[in-house]
């Protein structure tokens, strides 16, 4: 009993050790950048020991790639969550707004991760290909949803697959773009289910062709 016990303690320890070592690295990551930062850094501002790092990453690329995973976990969870409200039907405005809002929430809740895999794929393939990964899958995931507006007899501004990627590029630009100025982007400051409402009706009108009802 007394070895299971000891067993149970050192996974609950290491398990703790590995989360304050990405609760670190995010912190780290925000502050100096991925390309910056060294292990040290993130085991200096975890309070661990620098050697301790290997006991559960091989390196930073490893690090982050885990934190990718919990990323995606946690953004799972996240629409499952709210997914009573979901719909596929880009005709109506709701879905469309839905999807612009999840995004929001998204990128705000892992603005850090996803700065630094775009970092680190500047300098890694295999993070390059990963983001090509997320973007792939949220294509396949949404290109559905346009066959609602083509269904209904309305034209697309062009290829739906590029229409897509018009999609997520500006929604991506928009959020670099806000986080770069601090959400000043007008003369008086706006709220997020301001931004939210504008974002969606203009990628209504690009999808449908005319206003939402």
């Amino acid at each position: 009993m007394s070895e299971k016990l000891a067993a149970g303690g050192r996974k609950a320890k290491a398990a703790e050790t590995e989360a304050a070592l990405k609760t670190a690295a995010r912190r780290v990551f925000a502050e100096r950048g991925y390309l910056n930062t060294k292990i040290t850094d993130i085991t200096a501002e975890a309070g661990r020991a620098a050697g301790s790092f290997y006991n559960h990453f091989a390196g930073k690329e490893e690090l982050l790639q885990a934190m990718c995973t919990d990323m995606l976990a946690a953004g799972d969870e996240a629409v499952l969550a709210i997914g009573s409200t979901h719909s596929s039907d880009f005709t109506d405005f709701a879905a469309v707004r839905w999807h612009v809002a999840a995004f929001w929430s998204f990128y705000r809740h892992n603005r850090v991760v996803l700065v630094a895999m775009r970092q680190a794929a500047l300098v890694s393939d295999e993070f390059s290909a990963r983001l090509r990964e997320l973007i792939a899958a949220d294509q396949q995931h949404l290109i559905s949803h346009l066959g609602f507006v083509t269904k209904a007899g309305r034209a697309l501004p062009g290829d739906p697959d590029l229409t897509l990627v018009l999609m997520q590029s500006l929604l991506d630009a928009f959020m670099q773009r806000w986080y770069a100025s601090d959400g000043q982007l007008t003369a008086e400051p706006v709220s997020d289910d301001e931004v939210i409402d504008t974002v969606s009706r203009f990628l209504y009108r690009a999808f449908n062709g005319c206003d939402p009802s």
